[in-house]
């Protein structure tokens, strides 16, 4: 499935793009130079600010209101924070840890650090060893909130490894224990899609959602191709990916 979904994004998608089209265009000149400049050219317009912008902010829903997170719609409220993890960087070597939580995990543990401490709701972390790693990603999750951020972690949900088993897992521990409202941190751009998969879990979902995408500069600055936006663009990609295939399951699926 990680192959395939590698398939259909940048860089490979453009990659087969333009190589198809080389060899196509000894023989088919003109399918064959379309194909050269579709691979390039959504190669490069999906690297500039502007594009990037747009296919993460379609993604993202409103910023939590802490109000909310406290008092609650219509008189509910959430009784736990989830944190989902976002990735390790293997042997990271400034903490001394080994393995460590990767740049995503950081803005989610440090989001959900702050709302614990704006709400003083427990906190579950939930990611696994997604190539059957020594620890598992809830294990550095809650060293580093234990060690950088000073927060207690309540519940490890170290078996995962994909949102809809982070959904699963997390949700036989917290409906175990009477929990079935829950305030869920990840990215922006991640976090609806993983509100749908704890939905379908049978929990009530806050969304909490940290890291939106910054609005692209003014003048041709908007247009500039980088690594990183055509690194932002992917990502968003496979999520309107995970969307589309949610959508196609829900309608051929009884």
């Amino acid at each position: 499935m990680a192959l395939l979904e590698s398939l259909l994004l940048p860089p490979l998608l453009n990659a087969w793009l333009i190589l198809v089209g080389g060899l196509l265009w000894m023989r088919l000149h003109v399918i064959g130079g379309l194909l050269v400049a579709l691979g390039l050219g959504s190669l490069i317009v999906l690297a500039t600010p502007t594009v990037s912008h747009a296919l993460r902010q379609g993604l993202e829903p409103q910023p939590l209101a802490v109000s909310a997170l406290m008092d609650g719609a219509l008189g509910e409220r959430a009784s736990a924070i989830v944190i989902l993890g976002g990735g390790r960087d293997y042997d990271a070597p400034e903490f001394g840890w080994g393995d460590a939580p990767s740049n995503a995990s950081w803005r989610r543990l440090a989001y959900g650090a702050w709302l614990h401490r704006q709400s003083g709701l427990p906190i579950l972390v939930s990611g696994g060893r997604v190539h059957d790693e020594h620890s598992a990603e809830a294990s550095l999750m809650a060293a580093a909130l234990r060690e950088v951020f000073d927060v207690p972690v309540r519940w490890r949900e170290g078996r995962s490894a994909n949102t809809a088993e982070n959904a699963r897992h997390s949700a036989e521990m917290l409906t175990a224990e009477g929990i079935d409202h829950v305030a869920l941190v990840s990215q922006a751009w991640h976090l609806p899609r993983a509100t749908a998969e704890f939905e379908r879990a049978g929990l009530a979902v806050t969304p909490a959602p940290t890291e939106f995408a910054s609005p692209p500069p003014d003048g041709p600055l908007a247009w500039r191709p980088s690594a990183y936006h055509l690194h932002q663009s992917t990502r968003a990609l496979h999520e309107w990916l995970g969307r589309g295939e949610g959508w196609l399951k829900a309608r051929l699926l009884p």
